[in-house]
């Protein structure tokens, strides 16, 4: 996994958690939700390139 990759991913969940927050101090269930939604996709991204570098590491 690039450091790139890695750093946007770290932003994504940092943002889903801050956003999910938010919505809880507000009472908006949408602005949890979504907050709830961009940890997950982080959480996926970060798998995805985990596995990307156990692949390369097999093959090297």
């Amino acid at each position: 996994m690039s450091i790139e990759d890695r750093a946007k991913a770290t932003a994504k969940n940092l943002e889903g958690k801050a956003q999910e927050v938010i919505g809880k101090i507000t009472g908006d269930p949408k602005d949890e939700a979504e907050g709830k939604a961009k940890q997950a996709e982080a959480k996926i991204d970060h798998s995805v390139e985990n596995l990307k570098d156990e692949a390369k590491k097999v093959i090297d």
